[in-house]
C-alpha cells in the first residue's frame, strides 16, 4: 500500500478548536524563536519565506521580526484571523492567506524558504503539498518539513507535554489528543522517504528527534 493511503481527510480546525490552539501554543514561543532564528541563519537577508499552515502564526511573526518577507497560508480561516490579529498586535507585516497545501495560491519560483511545521499529518493530499512546496522555491532554495513520527513513544511525548508548563486539565486534554489523534495520523518514516520521493524532492535529508522528524531538501 503506498504511504499516501493514509492521509487524514478531516477538516481544517476552526472556531473554538482553533482558538484554544492558539491560546495553548503561546507556550512554545521560545522554540518558534528558537526556530526563527536557525531559518534566519539559511535565509539572504530580506529574503522570501512560505510557511505553510501557520496556524496561529506565531512562527511567521517570529520570522518576520527580523526583516525577512513572510507569506503564510493556512486552510483555516479561523487561524487566518487569529494570526492577522497576532501580527498586529506584535507590530509585524506578515501576509496571511487562506489556501490549500495541495494548491498553494503562490507564484512558481519566487520563495527562498518554504517552512511546515507541525500540519503536514493534516493533509488530505500530502505528496501534492510536498510537490507545491518544492514548485515555489527560487534555484537554490530551501524546504524544511518538521512533524510527529509514528514511532514516538507515549514517554517521549509526556515528557514533551510535561515541558510545556500547560495547567494540569491543558495537560490532559493534549495528551489525550496525541494519543487518540496525532500519533494515528502521523507518518512512518519510511513512509515520509516515500512521499518526497513521489514529490520529486531529490536527496532529502531527514533528521530523528525525541518525538517527530525534519525533512530538508533544496532545489
Amino acid at each position: 500500500m503506498v504511504a499516501t493511503a493514509k492521509a487524514y481527510r478531516g477538516m481544517g480546525m476552526e472556531g473554538s478548536v482553533a482558538r484554544w490552539y492558539d491560546r495553548t501554543t503561546r507556550k512554545d514561543m521560545p522554540e518558534f524563536q528558537a526556530l526563527a532564528a536557525r531559518i534566519a541563519a539559511l535565509v539572504p537577508a530580506r529574503g522570501a519565506i512560505l510557511e505553510v499552515a501557520p496556524g496561529p502564526g506565531f512562527l511567521s511573526i517570529e520570522l518576520a521580526k527580523r526583516g525577512f518577507n513572510v507569506l503564510a497560508v493556512d486552510i483555516s480561516k479561523t487561524f487566518v484571523d487569529l494570526a492577522r490579529r497576532n501580527a498586529a498586535a506584535a507590530a509585524v507585516a506578515v501576509r496571511f492567506e487562506v489556501g490549500n497545501a495541495a494548491a498553494l495560491p503562490v507564484p512558481d519560483a519566487s520563495q527562498d524558504f518554504v517552512v511546515c511545521r507541525a500540519a503536514f499529518k493534516n493533509f488530505a493530499d500530502p505528496v501534492e503539498a510536498l510537490r507545491e512546496m518544492r514548485r515555489v522555491l527560487r534555484p537554490g532554495g530551501t524546504v524544511q518539513l518538521i512533524d510527529m513520527r509514528r514511532d514516538a513513544s507515549l514517554a517521549e511525548i509526556r515528557r514533551y507535554v510535561d515541558g510545556l508548563g500547560v495547567s494540569w486539565l491543558n495537560r490532559l486534554f493534549m495528551m489525550v489528543t496525541f494519543r487518540a489523534m496525532l500519533i494515528k495520523r502521523a507518518y512512518p518514516i519510511d513512509d515520509i522517504r516515500l512521499m518526497t520521493a513521489q514529490a520529486g524532492w531529490i536527496d532529502p535529508r531527514i533528521d530523528l528527534h525525541a518525538i517527530g522528524f525534519e525533512a530538508w531538501t533544496t532545489k
